[in-house]
């Protein structure tokens, strides 16, 4: 018998993994053509990419000289959101590592 009517008979860590990772730290594209600069952002999953987001937290600017500041991460941020819960994508947690170094 489903616990739940209507639901499939699932196991017991069913609801935690659609429950998990809700809210993602990734990048959201500004800037003009050929000229990408991207915010580092917390948002719910399900938002579009440049959607509303939950906090800006820092950015990312590939193609900036030297004298302007490539990469720039509020790590106390970083660190609480990941405490609760936060799943950074795979090219936002390789950023994170940069910075986390520097």
């Amino acid at each position: 018998m489903p616990r739940f009517p209507g639901w499939p008979n699932v196991g017991p860590g069913f609801l935690f993994e659609v429950l998990e990772h809700m809210v993602t730290i990734r990048l959201a594209r500004g800037g003009a053509n050929k000229r990408p600069y991207y915010r580092i952002i917390v948002a719910d999953r399900r938002r579009a990419l440049n959607g509303n987001n939950i906090e800006r937290i820092g950015f990312y600017n590939p193609l900036a000289t030297e004298k302007e500041t490539k990469l720039q991460v509020n790590l106390e941020r970083v660190q609480y959101w990941l405490s609760q819960g936060a799943k950074p994508t795979d090219r936002v947690a390789d950023l994170l590592k940069q910075a986390a170094k520097s």
